[in-house]
């Protein structure tokens, strides 16, 4: 439905006028008695796969809201029961700012993407409190913070510690933006001793609460790899809780709208499809550089259910989606959730199939390893000599006495018998081999057994 009908009519819209129809829609039935349930009914997906636990706190799902949709904290609430697993509002900023003007958002259809130079506009800090201060039990709220555009670059870190002291009570974690605005150009603010100046403030506050919120850091996908890492190695070395990946980025290539388009369009952050390929290279630098043990979010082109596999494997905890919301509409979370429950059970199936077949395999070794014992034993076993079958009875014996051992014959002078039935061995004649050894009737004083009374299969014999 949303493809077919509703996406045309907001199509037709402004993107801006389009987005806040869409705020005003989600507030009014979060107004209604039982909205948000019917909300939750409609586009909710739950399962035990997708639950995730990062940076301490326990998340639904992975799939969140990217920071820029809510800005103010309008509908953070509805957008949870959409079966979002967290929700980033804002950027805030101290003070409130319009942003740049008009228009400032544009829609890039044939590369499913969008360019935007909003400016970080929003209401303020106070206006999103307010909107905070209501219940929200159970939702996972972010709070991307940022100083306001007319303040000056060494006065940045009050702005950021203004919001995280005001706002440290209402958020779950921070995001801080160090972006100078969506209307220049990263650099400024990405050297290692800017970043410190804005971020040790803020550890050294939390230091002293009885509850910890993790901070997290947004960067952009035009940094150079060699500053990537260096924003890795702060992960590593500083309080530091994660990585957010990444921002819109400022570049234009392989892009099929046309180039008069696009300069009719001008200065703005492009997000969408384009931008997948580079946020999953920085989540995977950013993942390896740190060994993988702090987390990320991953963010920026996020699309399809395949973009935010993609995106988990290249070693993201939770993922953002803004601009393939837009594009796909609110059908896309529970794609997304689907595709990953049966991603888990497919894996689940694999390891018991491979559980199986190990232990099926541990059953028969030692099957086999008594089989091939008790196969050895028997080859090892002698057998017993039969008597000649062409012996007559009394041929080449002495009557009343013992045979040779398996022979029953005497075989040459030197092989006569004693009366007493005991051989008197004599040499074996040539050509003649002692294959088995003696049965202990053979060194007896038994008498022979006549050749007609040996039973047909001797080797059963009692």
């Amino acid at each position: 439905m949303y493809r077919k009908i509703i996406k045309p009519l907001l199509f037709s819209l402004s993107i801006e006028r389009a987005h806040r129809a869409v705020i005003l829609l989600l507030r009014i039935i979060g107004l209604i008695p039982g909205g948000r349930w019917l909300l939750h009914k409609c586009y909710a997906v739950e399962h035990p796969a997708l639950e995730r636990e990062v940076f301490g706190i326990r998340f639904a799902n992975p799939v969140g809201v990217a920071a820029g949709f809510d800005r103010n904290g309008e509908a953070f609430r509805e957008l949870a029961a959409m079966g979002f697993g967290f929700v980033e509002i804002g950027t805030i900023t101290p003070q409130p700012q319009s942003g740049n003007p008009r228009p400032r958002v544009f829609r890039l259809p044939r590369d499913r993407a969008i360019i935007h130079r909003i400016g970080l506009a929003n209401r303020g800090l106070e206006t999103s409190i307010r909107h905070l201060r209501k219940p929200h039990e159970g939702v996972i709220v972010g709070c991307n913070i940022g100083k306001n555009t007319a303040t000056p670059a060494e006065n940045a870190p009050a702005d950021y510690l203004k919001l995280f002291r005001n706002l440290y009570q209402y958020a779950d974690y921070f995001t801080v933006n160090i972006s100078c605005d969506n209307a220049c150009r990263d650099g400024s603010t990405h050297t290692r001793e800017q970043i410190l100046r804005i971020l040790e403030p803020l550890f050294d506050f939390r230091r002293g609460q009885n509850q910890y919120r993790p901070v997290m850091l947004k960067v952009s996908p035009d940094m150079p790899d060699e500053v990537v890492d260096r924003v890795a190695d702060i992960l590593l070395e500083t309080p530091l809780d994660g990585i957010v990946a990444t921002n819109g980025t400022y570049c234009r290539e392989g892009l099929q709208t046309s180039r008069e388009a696009l300069e009719e369009i001008g200065n703005g952050r492009l997000g969408g499809a384009p931008l997948t390929r580079r946020a999953v290279e920085i989540v995977r630098r950013i993942h390896t550089r740190s060994g993988g043990t702090f987390p990320i979010i991953g963010v920026g082109g996020l699309m399809t259910p395949d973009d935010v596999r993609a995106m988990l494997d290249a070693g993201a905890d939770l993922v953002q989606l803004y601009t393939g919301y837009i594009y796909e509409g609110p059908g896309l979370v529970g794609e997304i959730c689907r595709a990953l429950i049966a991603d888990e059970e497919r894996r689940q199936a694999e390891a018991a199939k491979a559980e199986a077949e190990a232990k099926a395999a541990a059953a028969a070794a030692p099957s086999e390893a008594s089989d091939t014992a008790s196969s050895e034993t028997a080859d090892a076993a002698p057998e017993p000599p039969l008597p000649s079958p062409e012996a007559a009875p009394g041929s080449g014996t002495n009557a009343g006495s013992g045979t040779n051992a398996g022979n029953g014959t005497a075989e040459g002078a030197g092989n006569a018998k004693s009366a007493d039935g005991v051989s008197g061995c004599g040499d074996i004649p040539a050509g003649h081999s002692e294959k088995s050894p003696k049965t202990a009737s053979g060194t007896s004083g038994e008498p022979a057994i006549p050749a007609e009374s040996v039973p047909e299969h001797p080797g059963k014999q009692a």
